[in-house]
């Protein structure tokens, strides 16, 4: 009796398993997912290059400043 309902409650647990994996699989999830990873990755890309420019400025910044070149141009 006790092997039975153990085994009635392994096959349940199986079941539901597998149902939300195959659900997990379906289309529109994993659409979804691919999306929200893609704009994730975009929303990324965005600071690194918001950052790396923002970085770059200044450096050319310090470097016209240090070697005189802002002055050179208003001469010419």
């Amino acid at each position: 009796m006790i092997r039975r309902l153990f085994y009635l409650s392994l096959g349940a647990f199986i079941t539901f398993w597998v149902m939300r994996r195959l659900q997990a699989l379906h289309p529109n999830h994993v659409a979804r997912r691919t999306a929200d990873s893609a704009a994730g990755m975009l929303r990324q890309v965005r600071d690194f290059t918001f950052d790396a420019l923002g970085e770059a400025a200044e450096r050319e910044t310090e470097l016209r400043a240090r070697f005189g070149l802002d002055k050179a141009e208003e001469n010419n």
